[in-house]
């Protein structure tokens, strides 16, 4: 049987409050917490740490996912990759720079995009959305 864990879409607004989510369903019997990096939340969904551990299939309820499509959309987005670009000795400054134009010719993935594809690559989650 798997085990549900609820994301409430309606506590996220950016990408710092949607870590603020993780980190509420996730991270609650933790002493630390996740910071905002995609892999981070990849290496918690593999069960390595947090509520997931020996977890086996997991059902992942996310409540006003579609809004939080917007949240943490295209602006979220560019506003993440501009932050990033401010700290060029710990960033690649030249693939940034390529995920901004991807995303300004629409190519590229949202932020949102890139949660779902890493949720996606974890067969033993079932996202359902509602």
């Amino acid at each position: 049987m798997a085990r549900s864990f609820t994301i409430e879409g309606q506590n996220i607004h950016g990408i710092a409050s949607f870590y603020d989510e993780i980190n509420r369903v996730f991270m609650a019997d933790e002493d630390w917490n996740l910071g905002p990096s995609l892999d981070a939340l990849d290496d918690m969904l593999y069960g390595g740490y947090g509520a997931l551990v020996g977890a086996g299939p997991v059902l992942l309820i996310w409540r006003q996912m579609e809004k939080n499509r917007h949240d943490l959309g295209r602006e979220a987005t560019m506003a993440h990759y501009r932050d990033k670009l401010e700290d060029p000795g710990r960033f690649n400054t030249d693939r940034i720079q390529r995920d901004i134009a991807a995303l300004l010719d629409e190519t590229g993935p949202s932020y949102f995009d890139i949660v779902l594809q890493i949720i996606a690559d974890h067969p033993g989650i079932e996202l359902r959305p509602v």
